[in-house]
């Protein structure tokens, strides 16, 4: 195995191609020099210089080495500040994964202000419900989860839960329906007869049981058409005239022709959204993370 200082030492030799002169710049005599380069030259076999009185050249194997050499001092230099980066959480791989109304909302600004202050860190994400994130993180397929509560009861000792927005429901309906023209808030009696298009409760609890509150409260019963485990899905049906939904706020971002959003009247449920990830993870980067959105809460 050949060690660093060698290599210093035979840079410097190529770089002034003259023993005296790369010694005073190593800050040592020349026989020592000497016999360091000799003894890599035994190992690896090959001359790494033409001497003479005169002049120092190097060989053809001189040659090559000098890059691959160069390129092995500029990394062990960089290694105490990789080493800090990683250590800091300024370096690393964070996998990221989100629930689809968080595409929205909270989830662009997130990523933005991380990637400000952290530009060196590969992000990794994917889209997946609550339950899955649930199993990704005791598993330890991701690092946290954008996701929507509750978190089972079991889970709660291992499982960290930072909330980081709640919104109200409001309607999806397609566009052009009599009831709604020219209103802005409406009151959901007004198109409680066409089917709802909900995600299924085994999917997100929560989300399902606020949207069949806000029905309950104002004294209905609604009629699932059709379940959808996509925000994208479930808008995109509604655009296809299926039927209506209740979706968070932020889904109005989600432009589709055909699909008009309102206000509904009274008071609805709140939807909440936050980051859940394992106690015990022990990643600096996750910690950078949590702390940065700790900080814009």
């Amino acid at each position: 195995m050949i060690e660093l200082r060698p290599l210093r030492y035979f840079v410097a030799v190529a770089e002034e191609l003259h023993f005296g002169r790369a010694a005073v710049r190593l800050h040592m005599t020349q026989p020592p020099l000497s016999q360091t380069i000799q003894a890599l030259e035994s190992t690896l076999g090959h001359a790494l210089f033409v001497r003479s009185n005169r002049s120092v050249a190097l060989t053809p194997a001189g040659t090559a080495l000098l890059t691959e050499a160069r390129r092995l001092l500029a990394q062990a230099h960089a290694l105490p500040e990789l080493v800090r980066q990683a250590a800091s959480g300024a370096s690393g791989r964070l996998a990221l994964a989100f629930v689809s109304t968080a595409d929205y909302s909270v989830l662009p600004a997130f990523l933005r202000e991380f990637r400000e202050h952290y530009p060196q860190v590969q992000i990794e994400l994917r889209e997946a419900t609550t339950d899955v994130q649930l199993d990704d993180l005791a598993q330890g397929r991701i690092d946290v989860g954008l996701l929507i509560p509750p978190l089972p009861e079991k889970s709660r000792t291992e499982i960290a839960w930072l909330p980081v927005l709640s919104e109200s429901l409001i309607l999806a309906a397609p566009k052009g329906l009599p009831a709604l023209a020219g209103k802005g808030a409406v009151a959901l009696k007004a198109v409680a007869d066409l089917p709802l298009i909900i995600f299924p409760r085994r999917i997100a609890p929560a989300f399902h049981d606020a949207i069949l509150a806000t029905f309950h409260e104002a004294g209905l019963t609604p009629r699932i058409g059709q379940e959808a485990i996509q925000m994208q899905t479930i808008v995109g049906l509604v655009s296809a005239g299926m039927g209506i939904a209740l979706v968070p706020q932020s889904v109005s971002n989600l432009k589709r022709p055909g699909v008009e959003y309102k206000t509904l009247r009274g008071k609805t449920p709140l939807v909440e959204t936050g980051l859940a990830w394992r106690r015990d993870n022990p990643s600096p980067v996750l910690h950078a993370f949590i702390e940065l959105l700790r900080k814009k809460k």
